[in-house]
């Protein structure tokens, strides 16, 4: 299972951007953190043509299978469409993995049963703005 900002786990920090321009302002080989929405669609366009590595946040089946196709690295997606998700990408062999937002340590267990690829914590996210 793959962890991202939990306490005591060292991981990756996800730069969560709103435009194109805050992309500039980040890290060297930082993964982008954006939420689905057609607003964002050049946004997820200029990702892909440049390579870098993405997590994009759903909130549904159909925003699951988009994630997918737009070659996001990481699908975020809420605790009650983790499993679904899950059985997404499994079936569908996707190369994104699935992770479930959580807020407390106790639900690591239930996604871990569940088979989910792994978890982000709050505090994995950094928040940007240009």
């Amino acid at each position: 299972m793959l962890f991202f900002g939990h306490r005591f786990i060292p991981s990756e920090k996800f730069y969560h951007i709103f435009d194109i321009d805050t992309i500039l302002i980040t890290p060297p080989n930082s993964t982008m953190y954006l939420e689905y929405d057609e607003a964002n669609l050049d946004i997820i366009t200029y990702l892909n043509d440049n390579h870098i590595a993405f997590a994009l946040k759903v909130s549904n089946v159909t925003e699951v299978v988009y994630a997918s196709a737009l070659n996001a690295a990481y699908i975020v997606v809420t605790q009650d469409l983790a499993k679904t998700a899950q059985k997404l990408a499994e079936n569908y062999l996707f190369d994104a993995k699935i992770l479930a937002h959580i807020d407390k340590e106790e639900e690591i267990e239930e996604l871990t049963l569940l088979g989910i690829d792994g978890v982000i914590c709050p505090s994995a996210v950094v928040r940007l703005s240009s």
